[in-house]
């Protein structure tokens, strides 16, 4: 699965990296406590959060995470999109909650992406 199979998946907005969508998706990290997903989450997967702020960036970019994805409509701050902008950070925005977004992309995959 890459970024592009999520955006139609999950009906997204792309916010940031359009032109990354190609981006292949290795698995999936749901959480909004960012020293858990820089814990555990894993080179390649997509994260599901509701944080918006430019912190989010900063933990993409240590795990390599191949993008990020903000639920229930949340909007990135102006910093977060330039943060992003800067360090090619795919921000995708669904209008589903965290619980419906993991939901459907497990679905989809079977567990694995």
């Amino acid at each position: 699965m890459n970024l592009n199979d999520v955006v139609g998946i999950l009906h997204c907005t792309v916010c940031t990296g359009g032109d990354q969508l190609e981006r292949e998706v290795k698995g999936g990290y749901v959480g909004d406590l960012l020293s858990d997903v820089i814990a555990h989450s894993k080179a390649g997967d997509l994260w599901v959060t509701m944080q918006v702020h430019a912190n989010v960036v900063a933990v993409a970019v240590l795990k390599e995470l191949s993008g990020i994805v903000l639920v229930r409509g949340r909007q990135p701050t102006e910093d977060t999109v330039r943060r992003a902008a800067e360090e090619r950070v795919v921000i995708l925005v669904s209008d589903l909650p965290a619980f419906e977004a993991a939901g459907k992309l497990y679905s989809v995959t079977g567990g694995g992406a």
